[in-house]
């Protein structure tokens, strides 16, 4: 089938064009032809194949655009990148491949359009159209993949076992596709996966939580993680959420699958939200449980303590798979230590001062802490599902409340240490930092409002009782 019309932008007769005068075959290929024939939006990057140098390509084309785009070059991996119309377009020549047993480096030499196919991971993504002036937009298919999109499969284009063992994280590619189109991955290709997962160990952290974010990105996250677990890689990646996956039953008392529960969480989350770590902290607010996990005659099965081990949990995690170690770690154990913090609210009369320590802890963060703690409803009884909504949006409308009375969301003292050092002739001293943690507790307690008078007259007769004279 020709399929001419979806190369339509002049970037497709540029390349053509450049391919035509320096004698090389041209395709693209990969995602641009798979989202087109699945009717999806395609995404503004497009990879073309070269058989001959993918860099002499680039440059020409940039050579016959008329404000000649930078080229990006990358010698050892022999591609090159520019950037035209707000596309990106990189340039590869076709080859072939052979790997050594510990890396997914591959030894690379130049090959044909057909070898360039046999080395991509899954038969979808080796379609090809071709850019050449004789058949140009003519669809390349040598492994089927036009019916593997019709019948929604997910296979390699070669035996998987070799597939998947040279190159381990196109395993972690199969299942992300999977999770993000909605297809089915083939059972032999499933199979390769469990056999082939110890190989995971030779991909590095960042390759792996490029993967992960992507299933958490997709619309249900769930899909993907259970495909993980499954196939035994969830257990190597992360060994904490698996070890959730664990119900016991001691004298006739159990508890819920907590595996199961996080996975609802992180589905419940995903409409709401396109934040990513968001979704890490839904994925990660019950790590805490396996580890904490009890049993006693008097409350049966109690996790005292899991948020705040979760909290300590995450940074591990993070460092094991080279995680940034910034705000966005900072952001994630904060969700995690508070998640169950609006769940005692909505359980409990809800009281201002609770309501001000809740915006104060959590500060710019409380919405996205509100969001978590609703997707944590997971109950299948619609009478409690509905009480702990409603006691939700009671909670929400306390933090407006106490917000615009109080303003301790982003919480700055309203006398200062040096204001009361000048009230009362101090040097800096431990009396100071007692009085400034005085009126913290007042203002959250709502014994006074959050305002310099009441603050002064707080601090005045605080000092006062400690012995404190106004000079």
């Amino acid at each position: 089938m020709n399929y001419k019309q979806h190369l339509e932008h002049p970037i497709f007769d540029i390349i053509s064009k450049a391919a035509q005068e320096l004698n090389l075959e041209c395709y693209v290929i990969g995602g641009f032809v798979r989202d087109i024939l699945l009717e999806r939006d395609h995404k503004k990057d497009i990879d073309i194949v070269a058989v001959g140098s993918g860099i002499e390509l680039a440059l020409k084309v940039s050579e016959l655009i008329p404000f000649h785009p930078k080229v990006q070059v990358f010698k050892n991996y022999g591609t090159a990148m520019l950037r035209y119309d707000d596309i990106d377009v990189e340039f590869v020549g076709a080859r072939k491949e052979s790997y050594s047993h510990d890396s997914r480096n591959p030894l690379v030499e130049n090959g044909t359009l057909k070898d360039d196919q046999e080395r991509r991971d899954l038969t979808i993504n080796a379609l090809a159209f071709s850019l050449n002036l004789d058949n140009f937009g003519d669809l390349l298919d040598p492994f089927n993949g036009v019916s593997d999109l019709e019948h929604k499969i997910i296979k390699t284009p070669l035996n998987p076992d070799i597939t998947y063992s040279d190159d381990p994280l196109r395993m972690m590619r199969a299942i992300r596709f999977a999770t993000q189109l909605n297809f089915q991955i083939e059972d032999e290709s499933l199979e390769a996966i469990s056999r082939n997962k110890e190989r995971i160990s030779i991909i590095s952290g960042e390759r792996i939580v490029d993967e992960l974010h992507k299933i958490l990105a997709s619309e249900k996250p769930s899909v993907g993680f259970i495909l993980l677990y499954k196939t035994g890689l969830l257990d190597i990646i992360l060994p904490e959420l698996t070890a959730l996956n664990n119900v016991e039953e001691v004298e006739g008392h159990t508890h819920k699958n907590n595996f199961y529960h996080t996975l609802e969480v992180v589905d419940n989350i995903c409409p709401n939200t396109d934040d990513v770590w968001l979704r890490w902290s839904a994925l990660l607010h019950d790590i805490g449980k396996a580890p904490t996990k009890r049993f006693s005659k008097k409350q049966g099965w109690t996790f005292h303590g899991h948020e705040f081990l979760g909290g300590k949990m995450v940074k591990k995690i993070f460092e094991r798979l080279h995680m940034p170690l910034n705000h966005k770690m900072k952001f994630v154990q904060k969700m995690v230590m508070m998640s169950s913090r609006p769940i005692v609210l909505a359980e409990d009369i809800v009281t201002d001062s609770a309501v001000r320590r809740l915006v104060f802890d959590a500060g710019e963060d409380v919405e996205n802490l509100m969001i978590l703690c609703e997707a944590d409803i997971t109950t299948k009884n619609s009478k409690k599902f509905q009480k702990y909504h409603n006691n939700f949006k009671i909670v929400r409308t306390k933090i407006v409340e106490v917000e615009e009375k109080d303003r301790v969301r982003v919480f700055q003292p309203p006398i200062s240490g040096e204001q009361i050092m000048e009230l009362f002739d101090l040097k800096p001293c431990r009396e100071i930092g007692q009085l400034k943690e005085a009126v913290k507790e007042a203002i959250l307690e709502g014994e006074i409002q959050n305002e310099y008078e009441a603050a002064l007259a707080f601090v005045l007769e605080k000092a006062k009782k400690m012995g404190l004279e106004r000079v």
